[in-house]
């Protein structure tokens, strides 16, 4: 980050004592201000009262460092002060990264379009997460390299891949071009290597504050490229494969995936009235994993619920908003999208198709040169629901980030809940509004203070492997049942909570499920509020809460827990 402006002190704190005549008098500050000054030499004058009863004193605009110290000096060595200080200035920790080209980036900063993206940054920058960006794969960029995790190339037919063998485990983007029309079916047109997958994966997580490029989102989690696009496009075959592998789920004849993501990208589709059921049963598993699914909505200025993987269920998809906060002229739209978010126009949607006529308004990203081949790394912008995905994506990250126990569910929800309306139009259907990084990472760390009567146990209860525990609270002083919103706070410490199925078992010995058992789930400690519906027990009696441990391996204990009546 870069160092805080050395700002000159233009005025000090002065606290008197109690019972001295400044302490009390305005009129008398006014006083030993002049004083002070004409032992000085400065110039002096009293401003105005504190709240806490300080008086503020200006030096004049033209005070020196060493003028600053003998004012202080002065008031110091009168015995009527308690205490002086300078006047400090403070500024917001969004500090602007140094990166190059961050002003190009004003879908992350911008009031109108942008996505309030730097006082996310104050909260958190990603750590801990990792992304799949499931697309055409990686050219290398030294504005992303240290972000990189290894992925996988998904394409299983050799001739598309372009790599002579199919599936194997470098994601190398080996270029998307055509070069005739009609290669790719009637219709379709000769075209150069989009690097698609690259550009994605700059706006998620571009290494930032490294004095070049662009800054990320989430600059601090790593990107897992999965690499399903190739020549013509990509099957929803491999992408289904894709999406179940990224997420930690099983592919036969694939090795297992040593970074599952928690969130993945999918700028990619194709025209379907419906979700196919190989896409929909892969979202399903790595939702069920714990994996966030963001969909770009589509660029053919249509209903998003013909376009897939779009239109399936347990996605976040996401339509393009312009600079201006409208809904860009080729964004799909519709009642299943969910949010919109930053996609640009490099071009006016009157302009000739093909011409790139406004490229300040544009996504800017890594980028290769490379016609077909790799060649020369670069920065480009682009427009497209494609670009508008990864923004949220990035925020997903952000959310993980900022606090594990979050579900895809409430991901979901805390972003679409948190959006800002557009404030310019969206016809069709644009979900919620745009995306707001910074109020939705708010929402999901700012923790309001239970209320009513709290009942806790704090006493540790070892958990040993293949074992089954509980810990009691004695309820008391209650009447009639218990809340149908009863909150139970669990603080378990466990270094595979994958490990634990969690049971509150209530007075008469009826159990509610908390938390079932996950051997994908390999992170430390269960530290959460659950929220049950009780009203059908008496509230007052011995609540239990129960954890099993169903594996080998990994040990823990109950370190607190509690009620909230």
């Amino acid at each position: 980050m870069t160092a805080l402006p050395s700002a000159p002190v233009e005025k000090v704190i002065v606290t008197y004592k109690a019972k001295t005549a400044e302490a009390g008098s305005n009129e008398a500050v006014k006083t030993d201000a002049r004083d002070k000054a004409a032992k000085t030499g400065e110039s002096l004058a009293f401003e105005r009262r504190l709240a806490g009863g300080a008086a503020l004193v200006d030096l004049g605009g033209s005070a020196t460092k060493q003028d600053v110290t003998e004012v202080m000096d002065a008031f110091r060595a009168d015995p009527q002060v308690a205490s002086v200080e300078p006047d400090i200035r403070a500024y917001a920790m969004a500090v602007t990264p140094n990166d190059t080209d961050y002003a190009k980036q004003w879908d992350l900063f911008e009031a109108t379009g942008g996505m309030n993206v730097p006082t996310a940054w104050d909260k958190t920058t990603g750590s801990g997460v990792t992304v799949a960006v499931i697309d055409t794969g990686y050219a290398a960029h030294t504005d992303l390299a240290t972000n990189v995790v290894n992925g996988y190339d998904f394409i299983s037919d050799s001739a598309d891949a372009r790599d002579g063998n199919g599936r194997d485990a470098n994601a190398k983007d080996e270029g998307d071009w055509n070069a005739t029309d009609n290669e790719c079916g009637v219709g379709s047109k000769a075209s150069n290597s989009s690097w698609h997958g690259t550009h994605v994966a700059g706006t998620i997580g571009a290494v930032t504050n490294n004095t070049k490029g662009i800054a990320g989102i989430a600059y601090n989690a790593k990107i897992q490229p999965v690499r399903v696009l190739g020549k013509c496009g990509g099957s929803s075959a491999d992408i289904a494969d894709a999406i179940t592998w990224a997420s930690g789920g099983s592919v036969p004849g694939v090795a297992a995936n040593a970074t599952p993501a928690k969130v993945i990208n999918l700028s990619l589709g194709g025209a379907s009235s419906t979700c196919p059921s190989v896409y929909q049963n892969a979202i399903n598993g790595a939702v069920s994993r714990g994996t966030t699914v963001v969909v770009a909505a589509g660029n053919s200025n249509a209903n998003t619920s013909g376009f897939t993987p779009a239109n399936c269920s347990n996605v976040i998809t996401v339509a393009s908003t312009s600079r201006e906060g409208n809904r860009s002229f080729y964004s799909n739209y519709g009642s299943i999208v969910d949010v919109a978010a930053p996609g640009g126009e490099t071009r006016r949607g009157t302009d000739t198709p093909g011409t790139v006529t406004t490229p300040q308004n544009g996504i800017y990203s890594t980028l290769n040169s490379g016609t077909t081949t790799q060649s020369a790394e670069n920065y480009a912008p682009y427009q497209g629901t494609s670009m508008a995905a990864p923004h949220i994506a990035g925020l997903a990250a952000l959310l993980k980030s900022a606090k594990t126990t979050l579900t895809p569910a409430e991901i979901e929800s805390a972003i679409k809940a948190n959006a800002r309306p557009l404030p310019g139009t969206c016809t069709g259907g644009c979900g919620t509004g745009i995306a707001d990084a910074a109020k939705t990472v708010d929402a999901v760390t700012t923790t309001t203070p239970p209320t009513g009567t709290v009942f806790t146990n704090a006493t540790d209860v070892t958990i040993a492997d293949n074992t089954t525990v509980s810990s009691t609270i004695n309820v008391t002083g209650r009447t009639g049942n218990a809340p149908a919103a009863l909150k139970v706070g669990v603080d378990i410490k466990h270094t595979w909570r994958g490990d634990l199925v969690i049971d509150l078992i209530a007075p008469d010995g009826t159990v509610r499920n908390l938390k079932a058992s996950s051997g994908s789930d390999s992170a430390d400690d269960v530290v959460t509020t659950y929220t049950v519906d009780a009203s059908s027990e008496v509230a007052n009696g011995a609540w239990k809460l129960q954890v099993r441990d169903v594996a080998s391996g990994d040990t823990g204990y109950i370190n607190s827990w509690s009620l909230t009546f």
